[in-house]
């Protein structure tokens, strides 16, 4: 009865046990840290990419130490931290543009007032 117990309990801890993840969750961290930095990252989103350089370095330090629950929620937050550098530097980028636009749009304007006079709209 004991041996059957003791075999039990250890297929219980057993199937509570968080499984290893595999490289593949790791590569996709890192990828989207890569794009981050293609993307602008480290100019338009300082403090994210901080972020998400931390967490995936936590998250590779959680499965050297085999916390691997812990270790996955690093990784996805890794990769959000990442996603928000790419959005963010998108923006800035698109804000750039504008601003760039309006300021050679008043520029325009400045020299056709100056050509047709104060009265030009």
């Amino acid at each position: 009865m004991k041996p059957t117990v003791t075999a039990l309990l250890f297929l219980l801890l057993a199937a509570c046990a968080s499984p290893r993840p595999g490289p593949d969750v790791v590569a996709s961290a890192e990828q989207a840290v890569a794009a981050a930095e293609q993307a602008g990252g480290d100019e338009f989103a300082p403090t994210e990419m901080r972020f998400a350089r931390e967490k995936l370095k936590s998250a590779k330090l959680g499965l050297e130490n085999k916390k691997y629950e812990v270790a996955l929620y690093l990784l996805e937050e890794s990769e959000i931290n990442s996603e928000l550098a790419i959005e963010k530097s998108r923006a800035a980028k698109v804000r750039r543009q504008v601003n760039e636009l309006r300021k050679s749009n008043e520029e325009l304007l400045a020299d056709m007032r100056s050509t047709f006079g104060d009265d030009f709209k």
